[in-house]
């Protein structure tokens, strides 16, 4: 579980569905008779309130020590895997990946869907799950690495070939 002392004001945080984000509160609000500890964090121009503590998946996680980068770069570089045919299938798969909220299972979406896109063109649906994937990535990269997300796109691309 997340305790309220894992985070602090201030401390930049990456969201599993929203990216990027600093905590700027930490705030108590009743519901349903008790009162519960919340991270209020700012992402663009989009707040939400956290739960301090979570039930199941960690929906909150510090940034990836850019130390671990040059290991992401290899699996980016690294030769995609096939994904399933069926769409539905490869749906749940790809977004099962992202709602794990690792940086590591972001790659693997974007370098197993630029080699599907080898294959044969991505229909709308794996589009969106790229872009997606391509945004949290980037965002990261580029506070993590202090560089402009411009130029972390163009490494990206050049990982992938």
């Amino acid at each position: 579980m997340i305790e309220t002392d894992d985070f602090q004001v201030g401390c930049t945080v990456i969201h599993w569905a929203y990216g990027l984000g600093e905590i700027i509160q930490l705030d108590e609000k009743e519901l349903f008779g008790s009162v519960h500890k919340y991270y209020v964090v700012k992402i663009n121009d989009l707040t939400i309130w956290v739960p301090s503590t979570d039930e199941g998946d960690f929906s909150l996680r510090l940034p990836t020590p850019a130390e671990d980068f040059k290991k992401l770069f290899e699996l980016l570089a690294s030769p995609g895997e096939p994904l399933p045919d069926d769409r539905l299938e490869r749906k749940t798969l790809l977004a099962g990946r992202l709602k794990e909220g690792r940086l590591e299972d972001i790659c693997l979406v974007i370098r197993d869907l630029a080699f599907q896109n080898h294959i044969k063109k991505l229909n709308e649906q794996d589009n969106a799950i790229m872009e997606r994937a391509k945004k949290f990535l980037l965002s990261e990269w580029s506070a993590v690495l202090a560089i402009p997300i411009a130029t972390a796109g163009r490494e990206l691309k050049e990982l992938l070939g």
